[in-house]
This record gives structure tokens, sequence and C-alpha cells, in this order.
């Protein structure tokens, strides 16, 4: 079985690899998860979570000297609202703002996945739709000051307590947006011949 690599930072990404029983190490990615202007969005989480991969994958080449026998699993979200990305949250006004935005609407999670091995490179996205219902100003404020969601997109967390009481339906894979399509993730592995069982 080959060695996993997971090239993120994320504690709900670790989580659900943890779940979903894969043995792996951490180790972070440090690009800087830019992308080109005319990309469209639904490419973007792959074309940054291929950065991450590659990034890694020197990482690797310097400091061990080859990366052959390793599986690098790189992921990237984005919360997409209208066509447009919302990206992480500056500071608390700016995460009050994009939570305004969101309430009563529904948006996309997107999830980009990159596998890397022996040279070769396997990439994927999982798209959830995500409805709230209407959200009050002090429902909003109560989250951002209790919960402080900066780094994550959109500026929530779905298993957090604004998930538990603001969210109305979800269409697609709830893990995705957490951050890990896990389940699609996991079945990649295996047609790779990465993974036993």
């Amino acid at each position: 079985m080959s060695q996993f690599i997971l090239a993120s930072q994320s504690p709900r990404r670790k989580l659900l690899l943890e779940w979903a029983e894969i043995p792996f190490e951490i180790i972070v990615s440090d690009s800087d998860e830019s992308f080109p202007a005319e990309l469209p969005i639904n490419d973007v989480p792959a074309y940054i979570a291929k950065q991450k991969a590659l990034e890694v994958a020197a990482q690797l080449a310097k400091t061990r000297g080859e990366f052959d026998k390793y599986c690098i699993i790189a992921a990237d979200t984005v919360v997409v609202l209208n066509n447009e990305i919302m990206g992480k949250p500056l500071d608390r006004s700016h995460a009050i703002s994009s939570l305004s935005k969101l309430s009563g609407k529904t948006h996309q999670v997107i999830t980009g996945v990159c596998l890397l091995h022996n040279h070769q490179e396997e990439t994927f996205s999982e798209t959830t739709q995500v409805t709230f219902h209407e959200l009050t100003n002090s429902q909003i404020e109560y989250y951002v000051d209790c919960y402080k969601p900066y780094d994550k997109a959109g500026g929530y967390a779905i298993q957090e307590w604004i998930g538990v009481v603001g969210i109305k339906s979800i269409e697609g894979d709830f893990y995705n947006v957490m951050g890990l399509p896990v389940s699609k993730l996991v079945q990649k592995i295996k047609q790779l011949g990465l993974l036993k069982g």
C-alpha cells in the first residue's frame, strides 16, 4: 500500500481521512492558492489543489530524495454564490457580510482534489448545493463572535452551530462541505490500486 500524505493543515480534512481509516502523514503546502483570472470558477479548486500537491512533491524530492512511493492528497474548497467565489473572511465585518449574503439563498460548495502518485495525477471536483434559512443579524453576529470562522471558505463551517440551526437543506455530499468528498476520494484511490479492501 502506498504511503499517503495529506497536503493540508485543515483539521476538518485530517478528521475526515481519519474517519475513512486511511493512514497518512501531514505535510503542509506552501503554495499561495492563486489562480489565473480567466480560469472558469468550477475549475478553480482542482487547479489550486494541483498546485498544493506539486509543491508538496517538490518538498519531498528535496527532503527525502524521492516521492514515487507516496500518494499526495491535496484539496481546496470554494464557496460560490451567484457565480462569485466567496473567500475566507478577512475580519469580523467581512465574515458578517459574507453570511448576510448567504442568508436565505442557495450557494455551491466546490471541492477540488488532486491525487499525485508516481508522476501521475488524478484531479476531480465535487459540488454540493447548500441552502440557508433567513438568518437574523443577531444569529450571524453570535456565530462570528463565538466561532471566529476566519479560516473557512464563505465564513462558515457546516458542522458548527450555524450549520445546525441555519442550514435549510443540502443536496449532495455533506462531507464535501466540510472540505473533502471523502467517499469519492476513497473510490478514486481504490481505482488507482493504491488502497486494498
